[in-house]
């Protein structure tokens, strides 16, 4: 391998992209959108994208995966361009990177590795930046070891980009496995922390809604809009990573809280999704999911699927779900879906997504950038939050405050009846809010 496939690659270097297809694979997205989410990626950790290569492919090649054909035709974009990088829009394996970067002479990541650049430059907090080193380990762990001998010098930051942070995995792996056993060591610490917050909000008299979608969807902005916030949001994938809540009031509902989490994408790698799992547990306990679509993109019902996808593997669309929630809940956690972005849709296509909105109760059609529609879904959420609502009657005694104040938070308190030593309520109150009461003070 030249040097130019050692050299250092640093925030605005010229990139190559090559998109492959395969036979077939076009049928469920479009390929100007994979492209676009492609650029995007590369912009969001600030390389320069100077040549895009779509390519259709009808097999794969065990050493290249790409054909010599299409190697060749790439290789002038990167010679007239000086491309420090080519970045592969497919899962790359150790052998087929390291075979094309000594066919291009420069630097090659896949997706998996562009994904874990992005998250590893954006995680602000120490949960999330043990997160995303876990899951760098888990990928390099084979390739550091078998073919990557000339990145065994030290190097700032722990992926291709330099910068502050870990110095370079040693090409060891005993040191890697060693080092993987003491991240999740305390992201296990992290998650029995995250339980006991949860524990405690499940004492707390409040909802908790979580918002879920794919990456650039509009999360951030949906969530800022209802909380008056300044959370991080711009036309940027991934622009969000490490959860942020903030109360919110609903109508008929005094309090809230509400909890951004990071989007999803298609082929999310699955080392991150392991590794973000304690922070994905936010989701599974949740008592509201509100999915935020870009509506208006060409892939939005792939997008869909891929963030359903997501959601079953964390189990919030199956009874009795949520990994270390401590409790067993009797249905799946409640969803509806907020389309949005309709202010960049043509009259036609805008006419079109409100015929479909009309026809569900679940969806809300809104503009987050504008705030259009945002105040009917704030009533859907809340129309959500309390449809299976059911009655109950509690006698509590006059020194259980705690519950009382519990009871008219969380629940619509239809009448208080004093009686003897107490009162004894008439509530409307969710089922998972009455076990969760009857757990905490019995009934």
């Amino acid at each position: 391998m030249d040097d130019a496939a050692q050299g250092e690659v640093t925030r605005g270097a010229a990139a190559v992209l090559v998109v492959p297809e395969w036979h077939g694979q076009g049928l469920s997205r479009d390929l100007d959108a994979r492209v676009a989410e492609a650029k995007g990626l590369a912009l969001a950790i600030g390389l320069d994208v100077v040549a895009v290569h779509p390519l259709r492919l009808r097999q794969t090649r065990a050493a290249t995966l790409i054909g010599a054909g299409q190697i060749e035709a790439i290789k002038p974009g990167i010679a007239e361009n000086a491309a420090q990088l080519v970045i592969v829009d497919a899962a790359l394996t150790a052998i087929q990177q390291r075979n094309l970067e000594t066919e291009f002479g420069a630097k090659v990541i896949d997706r998996t590795g562009l994904i874990l650049e992005i998250f590893g430059e954006r995680a602000a907090t120490a949960e999330g930046r043990l997160q995303v080193e876990l899951a760098h380990l888990d990928y390099q762990a084979g390739r550091l070891v078998r073919s990557w001998t000339h990145l065994e010098r030290q190097r700032g930051g722990f992926g291709f980009l330099g910068g502050p942070g870990e110095t370079q995995i040693e090409a060891d792996r005993r040191m890697i496995r060693n080092r993987m056993a003491r991240i999740r060591r305390q992201l296990d610490d992290a998650r029995r922390t995250r339980q006991l917050q949860r524990a405690k909000r499940q004492r707390a008299p409040w909802p908790v809604i979580a918002l879920v979608g794919y990456t650039n969807a509009g999360k951030s902005t949906f969530f800022n809009r209802l909380t008056g916030s300044d959370v991080m949001a711009e036309d940027m994938l991934f622009a969000t990573l490490d959860p942020t809540m903030r109360e919110i009031r609903l109508p008929g509902i005094d309090k809230a809280i509400l909890s951004d989490t990071v989007g999803f994408v298609s082929d999310l790698p699955t080392e991150l999704v392991a590794a973000f799992r304690a922070t994905l547990e936010e989701v599974t306990t949740a008592d509201l999911i509100v999915h935020v679509r870009d509506i208006v993109h060409p892939d939005t019902d792939a997008q869909y699927a891929d963030v359903r996808a997501i959601l079953d593997s964390l189990g919030v669309n199956e009874a009795g779900g949520g990994e270390g929630d401590g409790e067993d809940r009797a249905r799946p956690i409640a969803q509806i879906e907020i389309w949005n972005k309709i202010d960049t849709a043509d009259p036609e296509r805008r006419a079109e997504i409100e015929a479909m909105a009309a026809r569900r109760p679940d969806v809300a059609p809104i503009s987050a950038a504008t705030g259009e529609g945002v105040e009917a879904a704030r009533v859907l959420m809340a129309a959500e939050l309390t449809a299976r609502h059911e009655l109950l009657r509690v006698r509590l005694r006059f020194d259980q405050g705690e519950a009382m104040a519990w009871l008219h938070a969380r629940g619509e308190v239809l009448a208080d009846e004093p009686q003897g030593d107490g009162h004894l309520l008439t509530v409307r109150l969710d089922p998972a809010d009455r076990a969760r009461f009857e757990r905490l003070w019995g009934a």
